[in-house]
């Protein structure tokens, strides 16, 4: 049977039917996704006559302080929202209440959320929005999106030269170039049946290979990528309209909408002889909550009314997130930085959420670092010690 999350207006009813109850969120926005949130505060108590209290925490103390404080009565009930890469961590440690119980249907959420926020086999979390890379075009100077590789080394060619660049990208960057490594096969931990292997890392892989030279192809063989060129300068010669295609996120289309760039958002190429289709990390963040709340369903309730679409629209128009709504994008399809995200997202795969992670960051962006530094490296040697590396750092 199909679930989707949705929340009724009966339901709420009930859940302010019995007592008033007064729950904690613990929040890292600010401005107008603040004010939203306080709306979205508001609201609930007027519906169900429960209290909400919005607490603004920094993003850099938020975990440690709840980790710490949840098991002694001293952490919100909830956490909206945080990414799902520190879901493992909050998971491991035991103060994290599973959603699955509290979810009355599924439909509406983008699959990539729901993968994003399940930690060995269950939901943490009730995914909210999320982000990936894309390729951004100035349509002045590229009408329409390259839909092959071969395109889009030839438009990038024709638009490179005097000053003026055709596709740039962070080479060095493994976050940003991953589409393109899991294009060919290559993993950081394999995937079996929604559990990561940590035993089995593929960032050293024949495909990983093949993406590490394609990388440096970028570079020393068609000539777009010059050394030393940085996500500030990349940023700085799309704004300046010297930049035909770039690979981005939606982080930064306030600067480019402030710029008056005619943009265009589109999935890069699949490249020449993957054995997939172009698939980017996506990072979501969702609302979490405490595994050691007194009001679990007071909280849950509140927690699903933030994540309904309309909900989510308003949290669109308030500071520019892409909903993990499907009814959310649909109500925002004529936004086309929505319409062409929300299709990279889709297509994407959700960063790994486990703990581990953390001991393949630092080795792995330096083999790519040394992968793309100069011509003709010995790629598979610098996986192989990338590899080596990050299973001595797990164990």
């Amino acid at each position: 049977m199909k679930k989707a999350f949705s929340l009724s207006l009966l339901s709420l009813a009930l859940i302010g039917s019995a007592s008033a109850a007064k729950i904690q969120v613990w929040t890292t926005f600010e401005g107008p996704e603040l004010a939203w949130l306080k709306g979205q505060a508001a609201d609930f108590k007027k519906k169900t006559g429960n209290d909400v209290d919005i607490v603004s925490v920094t993003f850099g103390t938020v975990q440690d302080k709840f980790i710490q404080g949840a098991p002694r009565g001293q952490a919100a009930d909830l956490l909206a929202t945080q990414p799902h890469d520190r879901l493992g961590t909050f998971a491991a440690a035991g103060v994290l209440e599973p959603m699955d119980k509290y979810v009355t249907n599924r439909t509406d959420i983008n699959k990539v959320g729901l993968d994003a926020m399940t930690y060995r086999g269950k939901l943490f979390g009730l995914p909210m929005f999320a982000e990936s890379v894309a390729l951004i075009y100035n349509k002045d100077l590229v009408k329409t999106a390259p839909t092959t590789w071969d395109q889009l080394i030839k438009t990038a060619q024709a638009n490179t030269g005097n000053g003026k660049f055709g596709f740039l990208t962070e080479l060095d960057n493994a976050y940003i170039n991953y589409g393109i490594i899991n294009a060919y096969g290559g993993y950081v931990f394999k995937n079996n049946g929604g559990t990561l292997n940590t035993k089995d890392v593929g960032v050293g892989n024949a495909g990983s290979a093949k993406a590490m030279q394609l990388l440096n192809d970028l570079r020393y063989k068609y000539n777009l990528v010059p050394e030393g060129v940085t996500g500030d300068a990349i940023n700085g010669a799309f704004l300046d309209g010297k930049l035909a295609m770039r690979i981005g996120g939606p982080w930064n289309m306030g600067d480019i909408k402030k710029a008056g760039i005619n943009y265009g958002i589109a999935p890069l190429p699949t490249p020449p002889g993957a054995t997939g289709k172009w698939s980017p990390f996506v990072g979501v963040q969702g609302v979490m909550m405490n595994a050691y709340s007194k009001q679990k369903a007071v909280a849950a309730a509140f927690a699903k009314s933030l994540v309904q679409a309309d909900a989510q629209v308003a949290f669109n128009k308030a500071g520019g997130r892409i909903p993990i709504s499907k009814a959310a994008v649909v109500k925002l399809k004529s936004d086309p930085v929505v319409a062409g995200f929300n299709k990279t997202i889709s297509m994407g795969t959700a960063m790994p959420n486990i703990p581990e992670m953390g001991a393949v960051w630092g080795p792995w962006t330096a083999a790519v670092q040394q992968s793309t530094a100069k011509p003709n490296p010995d790629i598979q040697k610098i996986l192989d010690s990338t590899v080596k590396e990050i299973n001595s750092n797990i164990k």
